[in-house]
């Protein structure tokens, strides 16, 4: 897939071919829900907890006698029958992870990758570079480059885009990521994918 290299104004400047086995693959939109799922799983903290009756206070003693009262027999206050008493089958601790191979995670990362140049949601510059690392430059190229969409901006490094990255921190619309963390959540939350050639290079070679 051919599409165009623009510079930070808008222009063209060049041509650059898209990968075909990354940017033109099958779409597979069950894998990529999986992956998606997998992801949000992952992310999950689990400690989320309740208090058992081994677990919470009070409760030492027999509130009455067994027999002879009227009332219905009771061997704690902190049953989970009463107020203030125990808990069961509610929350605790556990672990959200779900495992998915990584030839199917990298399939999911095709697909979408596939779909948003189907859409040509793939804006790819020479070089990602500012006049000088304020919010109001980065929000004017981004204007430019993907008008009122929302975009994930990948680059290949940290080190030599730092004022790339703090430029961006305080958009609301646009996220920075590493080439090398492209993920499925990220490519199906934003509307265009902004990359320079050298990010482009990361993901061919990650995923080529």
């Amino acid at each position: 897939m051919l599409v165009d290299v623009v510079n930070m104004q808008g222009q063209k400047v060049s041509s650059v071919e898209l990968p075909e086995s990354i940017f033109e693959a099958p779409i597979y939109i069950d894998l990529m829900h999986q992956a998606y799922v997998r992801q949000m799983a992952n992310a999950r903290l689990g400690t989320h907890d309740t208090k058992t009756r081994n677990e919470v206070s009070g409760g030492g003693r027999k509130p009455w006698r067994q027999k002879g009262t009227g009332r219905a027999r009771q061997g704690s206050t902190r049953s989970p029958v009463w107020a203030k008493g125990a808990k069961v089958h509610t929350p605790h601790p556990r672990s959200y992870v779900q495992l998915m191979p990584r030839k199917m995670r990298r399939t999911a990362l095709r697909s979408a990758l596939s779909v948003k140049a189907a859409e040509n949601a793939i804006v790819v510059v020479d070089q990602l570079t500012l006049p000088e690392a304020k919010t109001r430059h980065m929000a004017q190229a981004l204007n430019t480059l993907v008008g009122d969409a929302s975009a994930l901006v990948l680059i290949p490094e940290k080190e030599a885009y730092e004022g790339v990255i703090r430029s961006t921190r305080n958009l609301p619309d646009a996220k920075i990521l590493l080439a090398n963390y492209l993920n499925i959540r990220d490519l199906l939350m934003f509307d265009k994918v902004v990359m320079p050639l050298a990010a482009l290079d990361v993901i061919s070679a990650n995923l080529g």
